[in-house]
C-alpha cells in the first residue's frame, strides 16, 4: 500500500455539531428496516404474481434489488458511526465503499433512463410493445446497464484511489465518495476532475436526457387520447417513475456535474443521504401507493399468507 494512504478514515460526518448525531440516528436506524422491507414485498409480489411479469416490472424488480444494494453500502457504517465516538473506517473499508456506491448509483441512473424507454414504447406504440420489449431485449437491456455502472465504478474509483492523500485520513463527510476523496487529495488532480465531469456527463446528463425526450413523447401522444380515463390511466403508470427521476437526479446533479473544489462544506452530506438513503426508502412506496396493480399484489400476498397459517 503506498505510503500516502493512511491506514483507515476519520469521518466527520456532523461531528461539529453533535446534536443532530442522535436524531439523525434514529432516523437511520428506522428508514433502513423500511426500505428492506419495502424493496423486499416488491420484489416479491413482481415474481409471484403472474399479472405483473411484464418487462415494467422486471425493470422495477432490478431497481428494488439495487436500492437495497445501494443504501446496504452506507448505512450501517453511518449507524456504526453515529452510534460511537469512533468515527472510522478502514482504507479497505472506504475503498469498498467507494466502489459499490458508485457502481449502485451509476447502474440506477441508467435503469431510470430504461424504465423511461419501456413506458414510451407501451404508450406511444402500443402495438409493438411486445415485440420490442420482448424478454430477450429486457435482459440484454439490463444486462448492458449492470455492466456500464460497473465500468464507471471500477475506473473512476480506482483513478480516486490513486490520488496522494499525503497521509491526511480525514474526510468531512458520513461515507466515502468520489468528488470528497478527490478534494481532500494533494497535488495535481485537475485531470480527475475533468474525468469526473466528462464521465458524470454520460452517465448523468445523457440519461436524464433521454427521460425528458421519452417524456416529451409520451406527453404528446397522451394529449391526443379523447378518453379521460386513457388519460389518467397513462399519466398513473408515469407519475410514479417521474417522481423517482426527480428525486434522484436532483441531488445527484447538484454534486457530480460541478468540480469537487467548488463543493460547499456540507452539502456532500445532505446529498448522500438524500439519494442513498432517502430515495431508496421512498421507491417502493412511491410506486406501491400511486398504482393499482401492486397494491393488489400486496394485498393478495399477504392475504394469502395469513391464509396459510
Amino acid at each position: 500500500m503506498n505510503n500516502s494512504h493512511p491506514g483507515e478514515f476519520i469521518l466527520l460526518g456532523f461531528s461539529d455539531r453533535p446534536w443532530m448525531e442522535p436524531p439523525l440516528f434514529a432516523v437511520l436506524l428506522i428508514t433502513y428496516p423500511m426500505a428492506m422491507v419495502g424493496n423486499v414485498a416488491i420484489i416479491l409480489v413482481s415474481r409471484l404474481d403472474a399479472r405483473l411479469h411484464s418487462p415494467m416490472y422486471f425493470f422495477l424488480t432490478n431497481l428494488s434489488f439495487l436500492d437495497m444494494c445501494y443504501i446496504t453500502s452506507i448505512v450501517p457504517q453511518m449507524l456504526f458511526n453515529l452510534g460511537s465516538a469512533r468515527k472510522t473506517i478502514s482504507y479497505t473499508g472506504c475503498a469498498a465503499q467507494l466502489y459499490f456506491f458508485h457502481l449502485m448509483g451509476g447502474t440506477e441512473c441508467l435503469i431510470l433512463a430504461i424504465m423511461s424507454f419501456d413506458r414510451y414504447v407501451a404508450i406511444c406504440k402500443p402495438l409493438h410493445y411486445t415485440l420490442i420489449m420482448n424478454p430477450r431485449v429486457c435482459i440484454l437491456l439490463i444486462s448492458t446497464v449492470w455492466l456500464t455502472g460497473l465500468t464507471y465504478a471500477v475506473s473512476e474509483a480506482t483513478a480516486t484511489l490513486q490520488l496522494p492523500l499525503c497521509g491526511l485520513n480525514k474526510l468531512d463527510h458520513l461515507v466515502c465518495e468520489i468528488p470528497v476523496l478527490i478534494k481532500a487529495a494533494c497535488g495535481e488532480k485537475a485531470a480527475n476532475e475533468l474525468t469526473l465531469s466528462v464521465v458524470c456527463i454520460f452517465m448523468l446528463a445523457v440519461p436524464l436526457c433521454l427521460i425528458l425526450a421519452s417524456y416529451a413523447c409520451i406527453g404528446h401522444a397522451v394529449f391526443k387520447v379523447k378518453s379521460s380515463e386513457g388519460r389518467r390511466k397513462a399519466f398513473g403508470t408515469c407519475s410514479s417513475h417521474l417522481i423517482v427521476v426527480f428525486l434522484f437526479y436532483g441531488p445527484a446533479i447538484s454534486m457530480y456535474l460541478q468540480p469537487p473544489s467548488s463543493i460547499s462544506k456540507d452539502q456532500p452530506k445532505f446529498m448522500a443521504l438524500f439519494y442513498g438513503v432517502v430515495t431508496p426508502a421512498l421507491n417502493p412506496f412511491i410506486y406501491t401507493l400511486r398504482n393499482k396493480d401492486v397494491k393488489g399484489a400486496l394485498v393478495n400476498l399477504v392475504r394469502g399468507v395469513f391464509t396459510s397459517k
